[in-house]
């Protein structure tokens, strides 16, 4: 007989070609993509896909901290205006082509030009001259302040100085787009056979309605240390569905959970719910152009009848704290938010100063306040919205509930043709402007189009004041306007509600809620 020795055993072994274990991670991602384009996004369902394959200056850590990306480095001048970053050595797009500094002027250019339709510039705005390219108030694209200074440094020159500025820049309207591909293709670049990608992955299959599947970068600057082969993001709204999918194992990691559950997952999936305190704020959009809403005390009245103390830890189950103000407590540079001013009201009372709010407008028995309330297919949505329905029959308001699935929801929320809608604004950086900025009579996700001239001259004076005190002021001088008035309807502070297979490791809980696979691995 032979001998077989180690060496011999490990050259039969490779002989076989083993297949090594394939690690693809399965995410329950929610809502259909609207596009790969990251300038055609607006969701957070889009934002997992998105962080994965494309890549900007700067990204984010395992905490959803802002850490170099395809910039190596940067400095900003001493009165706060420019930005010089110094590209990484090497970088290419998934087919090879060397990234330079002017893939960022055109992918910034491309952002601001009216023709993209960008419905999420306002977020580069600090840029200079940004705003009114945007507009169409400058048709010169070439001012816009961000130009090469070679291959491998850019310059970006800001309006004002910006303490945000680096955080706004992980967003995905920051992100590098590949004008090659783009001039070759056209509108078709995204699609999966022509697209190049930076991120640390590139995406191999889209299907819609069905599922988007990404597999490694191996282009990625990271690559060597990016642990998973890949992920594949389904689409799924049914969330009680989800969770039958995760218990089966076809689900790893599930970005939403029915509320109800919450309880026996603690019970019988002990450490794998996750419930995070989130930068993030839950409210209904009420139509400010539409009669009768267009009168704030109508408007008054159905916040002031929602009974948010119950919202969190009865009707949900996971104890999401109540709103009572427009930016979510904990932002940077804020201090405490303004609050409205019948916040401590006992709500019995809160009911009996409704009631006359709306009598007072001319709603009574009679003539009751008819009103339709819209909301994304969802069952956490659905259970809040047939309590608020609850709270609002003392006063007489009957209620049609009505819901979509996401995309078509938020379409109707942009056109504007709601009574009351559900949305939500999960932070894009650490700053009360992030929020406050939802109500500015000029930013397109204003979708209950509020508009006073007041509140758009605080939030322009307050990005302009470079003292953080003085700033801060102004920001809150606006908050209170907009409570006043009941611009909107906030209801609750979020928290993340994610579940995550113990095979799964590097996820990390973080007030963003973002959670790159690059970070994470799988057990076998």
């Amino acid at each position: 007989m032979r001998k077989i020795t180690l060496s011999s055993l490990l050259l039969l072994c490779c002989s076989l070609s083993i297949p090594a274990f394939s690690a693809t991670i399965n995410i329950h991602n929610g809502g259909d993509p609207t596009s790969l384009d990251p300038h055609k996004l607006s969701g957070d369902w889009e934002n997992r896909i998105a962080g994965d394959i494309f890549e900007g200056l700067v990204t984010e850590d395992i905490g959803a901290q802002a850490i170099p990306g395809q910039a190596e480095s940067w400095t900003i001048s001493d009165d706060g205006l420019v930005y010089t970053f110094t590209l990484r050595d090497g970088i290419t797009w998934s087919d090879g082509k060397a990234i330079t500094a002017d893939d960022f002027v055109f992918s910034f250019q491309r952002l601001m030009d009216p023709a993209t339709a960008a419905e999420y510039a306002y977020l580069q705005y600090p840029i200079k001259n940004a705003e009114a390219i945007n507009s169409g108030e400058n048709t010169d694209i070439a001012s816009l302040g961000v130009r090469a200074v070679d291959e491998k440094t850019l310059e970006i020159t800001l309006e004002q100085p910006t303490p945000y500025f680096i955080g706004a820049l992980t967003h995905y309207t920051a992100y590098a787009i590949p004008k090659h591909v783009i001039d070759a293709h056209g509108d078709d670049w995204v699609k999966v056979e022509n697209i190049a990608t930076n991120g640390p992955y590139k995406p191999s299959e889209w299907v819609p309605g069905s599922h988007v599947t990404t597999v490694k970068n191996e282009a990625h600057y990271d690559a060597a240390n990016t642990k998973l082969d890949g992920a594949k993001f389904f689409v799924l709204e049914d969330q009680s569905a989800a969770l039958k999918r995760y218990r089966a194992g076809e689900f790893d990691i599930l970005t939403d959970f029915p509320t109800d559950q919450y309880e026996w997952m603690e019970e019988n999936l002990p450490g794998q719910a996750h419930v995070a305190p989130f930068a993030g704020l839950y409210y209904y959009v009420i139509n400010n152009k539409k009669p009768p809403f267009d009168n704030p005390n109508v408007r008054k009245a159905l916040s002031m009848s929602i009974n948010r103390e119950v919202i969190g830890p009865q009707i949900l189950g996971t104890g999401e704290i109540p709103a009572y103000s427009w930016v979510p407590p904990g932002m940077a540079n804020y201090g405490e938010p303004a609050t409205v001013d019948w916040k401590d009201m006992p709500y019995g009372e809160k009911v009996e100063t409704a009631k006359k709010l709306l009598e007072e407008a001319g709603f009574n028995s009679d003539n009751p306040l008819e009103l339709q309330l819209r909301y994304n297919t969802n069952e956490n949505h659905k259970r809040i919205a047939v309590a608020v329905a609850a709270m609002w029959k003392p006063l007489g308001v009957e209620v049609e509930l009505y819901n979509t699935e996401t995309k078509v929801h938020y379409d109707e929320l942009q056109k504007g043709i709601v009574d009351v809608g559900r949305a939500g604004w999960l932070a894009d950086y650490n700053d009360a402007d992030n929020f406050l900025k939802l109500l500015k009579s000029t930013v397109q996700f204003n979708y209950g189009r509020y508009a006073n001239a007041d509140f758009d001259a605080l939030l322009d004076k307050a990005n302009v004041t470079t003292d953080a005190a003085a700033r801060a002021d102004l920001l809150r001088q606006a908050e209170e306007i907009a409570l006043s008035e009941s611009a909107s309807i906030p209801i609750y502070y979020y928290l993340s509600r994610n579940v995550v297979s113990p095979k799964v490791s590097g996820f990390e809980d973080n007030a963003f809620d973002i959670h790159r696979t690059r970070w994470l691995d799988l057990a076998e």
